[in-house]
């Protein structure tokens, strides 16, 4: 395994620049947070279990990065005032954010309850639309920034989880809201929307979904999951100055899963072709761990 994060981006790309993810201590946000300081970056960890944010701030700093963490709900608004404040006290400016942080669960449409439903809602959309509004106010406002919002792979709907893809739907509609209305502030706002990616949020789903998590892959015209460094450089790319013209633009990272037609048969590419240059995994997080569910 590589010491350092082999991140196809420039050495330096985010030096002296302080870029904030929300669950930043595990998973995709995890790998995101890594990359980004492992191109100068400071990287602001904020989720709501501080064991994690330390560990995971721990093994940025032990590779040489820079990183703090904030443990903080994204659902209450006075606790996103107040962290966001805090920040801004500390580093003088957010120069990013990666509105990562995200959570849902397995159920048909009848069987949501109101507070299963309020949950996912609060955490996917307005946890997202809080951390975001008070970057913008207490700092993109007059420094200007970039925000990416990690969303899903919503298009063709989410069956059995329609209470995630209602709250990923809304914003992408407020990432393109706020594109329009911030860019005067010099900020601009994106989405990365992964697909099916191998990720440790793989593991949060009861062990009968094993079955059906392994198999997805099928469902890929590429064949594969994708990898959370795959992930991390769309991010990256549209935090970077090489996506200064680039707003209200959602980047999809799902191996072209939603062209997947009925009636157009999956014709699958075998091993060698799925390690040809263009399409074989890139896996750049030297820290990345496989999910459980894909253990043998």
């Amino acid at each position: 395994m590589s010491a350092h994060y082999r991140s196809v981006f420039a050495p330096g790309l985010f030096a002296g620049k302080t870029v904030v993810v929300t669950g930043g201590g595990s998973g995709i946000g995890r790998c995101i947070a890594h990359e980004i300081a492992s191109l100068g970056g400071h990287a602001v960890l904020i989720g709501r279990k501080l064991e994690k944010l330390h560990q995971t701030a721990g093994e940025i700093v032990a590779d040489g990065g820079r990183a703090s963490f904030h443990a903080c709900d994204i659902r209450d608004e006075e606790t996103v005032k107040n962290t966001v404040q805090a920040m801004v006290a500390v580093h003088g400016r957010i120069d990013a954010l990666v509105n990562n942080a995200g959570g849902q669960y397995i159920s048909p449409l009848e069987d949501i309850s109101l507070k299963g439903w309020e949950a996912v809602i609060s955490t996917n959309l307005t946890g997202g639309f809080l951390v975001a509004r008070e970057c913008y106010l207490q700092s993109m406002r007059r420094h200007g920034g970039a925000i990416v919002n990690i969303v899903a792979d919503i298009w063709g709907s989410m069956p059995s989880m329609g209470h995630s893809g209602a709250a990923r739907a809304g914003m992408v509609s407020f990432t393109e809201t706020a594109a329009a209305e911030w860019a005067r502030g010099g900020v601009r706002v994106n989405a990365v929307a992964p697909g099916y990616i191998a990720s440790s949020g793989m593991d949060h789903y009861p062990p009968e979904a094993g079955a059906m998590l392994r198999e997805m892959r099928k469902t890929v015209p590429l064949g594969r999951f994708g990898t959370e460094a795959e992930t991390s450089a769309a991010v990256v790319f549209l935090l970077s100055p090489a996506a200064s013209f680039i707003s209200g633009e959602v980047l999809r990272v799902d191996g072209a899963r939603p062209q997947l037609r009925m009636g157009w048969p999956a014709q699958i590419p075998g091993e060698e072709e799925q390690q040809r240059e263009a399409v074989k995994p890139f896996d750049g997080f030297h820290r990345a761990v496989t999910p459980k569910v894909f253990r043998s």
